[in-house]
């Protein structure tokens, strides 16, 4: 391999930039970032022109020329490709081009990274980015005073807006009304992230504001287009919308700076300072976070939004556990090594406090922010309380009927009496909306328009249409029925959940733009391969668990013999489906409630259940089996069949035999029978309901996706990515047959995959939130302070009534009835904000529904120029220095002590 000659004058002027001299200690040297930077980019003429220009002080060619002893002309050119590359900065001023160097950051650095296409063409520029803060945020832990870092959080303006000691430095508009020039290029933080295949999702383009001078650079070598000041405060808005805090350089001094950046905290570098090196003081602002308890719903929209993870999820219901742990060692205090830092930041987010939070969101399979509606509901707020339910779940009119409810049977309300009826609070908000003169359809975040295909219209392909319309794209559902909803549709009767509801909910997906194609089979109709072609960028499959199981036993292929899903499925099509005489449904599960209670509206003269498991081990829900029994539908269990008798091809009966047990000691599914325990039961159709199976077809021939023994899909857990890259799954399919809030959940997940998956440079695992919520201990409940109020329930139905109609007969709370249910949630969790972490940037404000969450000034520090910062660093870091020599033998003892 040849020998890569190192370039000498760019060597030299890496140094000047850094002001260092060669041989001095911390000089430059080939294998440093700062060179790495500029060698791909910077000639040695290049350099040598550079060398003759001075740190912000700007000179023009004719000024440089004879220094340098070139042309002026020739020495124009020179420096022009010099501010072309980023290795200098220039700016027309009285009616030339002046040039001058600046900081590596903010500065050299984040020029270099914006030239897009050297970016492109030499990828060992964003590495070199990446790994110039990687060199010196270590040495920079605890030796910068808080205010005095060269990049600054500055507050959401309207998280300070109250605040009478509020500085003008401290506000976004004060620095865009004193601004005369403004532009816009791609954030160099996530330019560098995506050239590294490292990005969080968090796109980088139009992205970060450049002022005055920098903007007039900016404009003039390409690097960002001009806007004005209004289109300035647009994405200063639009960025707040989206989750996203501003930063700004700061070493021109209290009130002065040429940038505004609107960082994540997954993705800015200098963010990374507090994140991965734990030294938030870096670009702390004056104020933190502060929670009003009494406010505080737990609905984690600030949690999931904070850049620096300094808000988890806890409680306030076990005594006093929610101060947060006390940071025994901090970089001003303490030698600050590897075994303070947090590499892995962009994995590992914590989303809940160590002592668990409220059991609602933490059992909710999508996790909403069960407390937060609740609250919105009881103050009358119902389109906001339907908002807040929509960000994590787009079906509330659904789930408000057919959820399993998990939020309830875990609702700490029950430890005092009964669980809060949250499913029929919820019910009651979707109905407000379903009868609404204008329904509420969320606002589009982004128009990113590319082509994704969605196959298979159930809940969890629903669910990922609506998420990615959300951030503009182009999607287009895939369903092999005629009908929309999947399972929603064709396997729960009408009786728990109306068409009408259903066709309701899909209805908002076409207002957002989602498109639909009904009656065509991916795979036969059109391949995947065929809707690449057309454009298709990724792809989810979800097609459910739309077929039922067979037993394996002797009969089953007679005449009066399906399977459940089958029978609902052509019951729900609206298929002549009429039984008549005695119909025994196998079966212990909701769907074999379903599947019963359908056959008795069918015509069936009797209808009775058998399954393997006990009544106390039946995997139906306890109310649907009381539903059930109130409309006559016999139960018997711990039997199972043995065989189908059939009589000319016909079924006449069931041989079951009885189960003595149905797990074995280790948990696991394994019936044991009492062979010599029979019975024969008479019948003139049995309906086979023990589980369900996916039909692939010929959708994944030829593809490299694998399949389960189980026959679902073979995906990762997280990203739900099949071993096809752009092929994504989930609900049913991947899983197996499950809920429809399971589904919904793996929709919005799947949406956060196809997003990252479509852009490059993106990472499908990097920034992303894992949402492990735990609930906390009951154990250390005290309940015995609360009055007990009974549940608010709607009108019963007799079964005797429901059982002659499909109509669902069950009613929907009144507005005094949601009033009185809302008061009796305990309020289990709230926000707990950990003072260390917090930088003061105000996100979470703007996230709050409830004004729990507050920006605090704590503090009064001022940023310092430049040329100030060397001696307030020095003065600073020596008297650390002093502070942990003298803290050494108290630690010491300390340990000693505990030992």
């Amino acid at each position: 391999m040849q020998e890569v000659k190192v370039k000498d004058k760019v060597i030299d002027l890496c140094n000047k930039i850094s002001q260092v001299k060669r041989g001095s200690k911390g000089e430059i040297t080939p294998s440093d970032p700062e060179y790495k930077l500029l060698e791909c980019v910077v000639t040695d003429e290049m350099a040598e022109a550079a060398l003759c220009l001075e740190f912000r002080e700007p000179q023009s060619a004719e000024e440089i020329a004879p220094r340098w002893g070139r042309s002026v002309e020739e020495t124009e050119q020179i420096l022009h490709n010099c501010g072309d590359v980023g290795a200098a900065m220039f700016r027309e001023m009285d009616g030339v081009n002046k040039y001058w160097l600046e900081l590596w950051v903010p500065g050299h650095m984040e020029m270099v990274v914006n030239h897009k296409e050297n970016s492109k063409k030499f990828p060992q520029i964003g590495m070199a980015f990446d790994g110039y803060g990687r060199k010196k945020a270590p040495l920079a832990a605890g030796n910068f005073p808080v205010g005095t870092g060269p990049m600054r959080t500055i507050p959401i303006e309207s998280a300070i807006d109250g605040e009478t000691r509020r500085a003008s430095y401290e506000e976004i508009s004060r620095y865009l009304n004193a601004a005369t020039s403004f532009s816009v290029s791609d954030c160099s933080c996530r330019t560098a992230r995506e050239i590294m295949g490292e990005g969080c999702g968090h796109l980088k383009e139009d992205m970060c504001i450049q002022l005055d001078y920098a903007a007039d650079y900016y404009i003039q070598s390409g690097r960002g287009r001009e806007i004005t000041r209004e289109e300035a405060f647009e994405i200063v808005k639009k960025a707040e919308d989206n989750g996203l805090m501003h930063n700004i350089p700061n070493v021109e001094g209290p009130g002065h700076t040429h940038a505004i950046c609107n960082c994540c905290g997954c993705g800015c570098f200098a963010v990374r300072n507090a994140n991965m090196w734990r030294n938030p003081d870096f670009i702390k602002s004056n104020y933190q976070a502060k929670v009003d308890m009494d406010k505080c719903v737990a609905c984690g929209e600030c949690v999931e939004n904070c850049p620096t993870n300094a808000l988890t999820l806890g409680q306030k219901i076990c005594g006093d556990t929610l101060k947060p742990k006390k940071q025994q060692d901090l970089p001003y205090n303490t030698e600050w090594g590897p075994e303070h830092w947090n590499v892995d930041y962009r994995t590992n987010r914590a989303v809940v406090a160590e002592t668990g939070t409220s059991p609602c969101k933490a059992e909710c399979p999508a996790h909403l922010g069960i407390q937060g509606y609740l609250k919105l509901a009881s103050q009358g707020k119902y389109t906001e309380a339907l908002q807040l339910i929509k960000e994590e779940n787009p079906f509330p009119a659904v789930c408000g009927r057919v959820c399993p409810r998990k939020c309830e049977s875990a609702c700490t309300r029950g430890d005092v009496d009964d669980p809060i009826a949250i499913d029929e609070v919820k019910k009651f908000i979707a109905q407000k909306d379903l009868d609404a003169e204008t329904r509420f359809i969320p606002k589009k975040k982004h128009d990113y328009g590319k082509k994704i295909a969605i196959v298979g219209a159930g809940p969890a392909g629903l669910s990922c249409a609506y998420y990615l319309a959300i951030d503009g794209y182009e999607v287009t559902v895939f369903e092999r029925e005629k009908a929309l909803g999947g399972m929603l549709t064709l396997g729960i009767p009408s009786y728990r959940l109306e068409k009408d509801v259903v066709n309701a909910e899909i209805d908002i997906l076409r207002e957002m733009g989602v498109a639909f194609k009904t009656g065509v089979e991916v795979g036969k109709d059109v391949t995947l391969d065929d809707l690449r072609k057309e454009g298709y960028e990724a792809f989810y499959l979800a097609i459910g668990a739309q077929f039922g199981r067979n037993i394996g036993i002797e009969g089953e292929d007679a005449e009066g013999v399906m399977t459940g899903v089958d029978f609902l499925r052509k019951v729900n099509l609206g298929e002549e489906m009429t039984l008549s005489g005695r119909t025994i449904v196998i079966g212990g599960g909701n769907v074999a409630i379903d599947v019963a209670r359908t056959a008795a509206r069918t015509g069936a003269s009797s209808v009775d259940m058998y399954c393997l498991e006990s009544l106390e081990e039946m995997p139906a829900l306890e109310e649907e089996i009381e539903e059930a029994r109130e409309e006559e539908i016999g139960i018997e269990n711990s039997w199972g069949p043995k065989r189908i008798i059939t009589e000319n091809g016909r079924v006449t009966g069931v041989e079951f035999k009885k189960c003595i047990s149905v797990f074995d000691e280790n948990g696991r599914f394994s019936p044991a029978y009492d062979e010599n325990e029979t019975k024969v039961v008479e019948a003139d159709h049995v309906l086979i309901s023990v589980g369900q199976a996916m039909d692939w077809g010929s959708l994944i021939k030829g593809s490299k996706i694998n399949l389960n023994p189980n026959q679902t899909i073979k995906a990762d857990e997280l990203t739900f990515q099949t071993d096809e890259p752009d092929v994504f799954a989930g609900g049913d399919a991947l899983i197996g047959p499950s809920f429809a809030i399971d589904a919904i959940a793996m929709g919005k997940e799947g949406a956060i995959s196809i997003h990252r998956y479509v852009h490059p440079g993106q990472s499908l695992v990097f920034g992303r939130i894992k949402r492990d919520y735990i609930s906390f201990d009951k154990k250390n409940l005290s309940l015995s302070g609360y009055d007990r109020v009974p549940r608010e329930k709607t009108e019963h139905v007799d079964g005797s009534k429901s059982k002659t109609t499909f109509k669902d007969l069950r009613g929907t709370f009144t507005e005094e009835q949601v009033q009185k249910e809302t008061e009796r949630c305990l309020g289990c969790g709230a926000t707990v904000v950990d003072e260390f972490m917090c930088v003061g940037c105000g996100l979470c404000t703007t996230k709050c529904k409830f004004d729990a969450i507050k920006l605090v000034r704590v503090r009064d520090e001022a940023g310092v120029e430049f040329k100030d910062l060397k001696k307030t660093v020095i003065k600073y870091a020596l008297k650390r220095k002093v502070k942990i020599t003298l803290a050494k033998p108290w630690k010491k003892l300390k340990k000693a002590v505990s030992m």
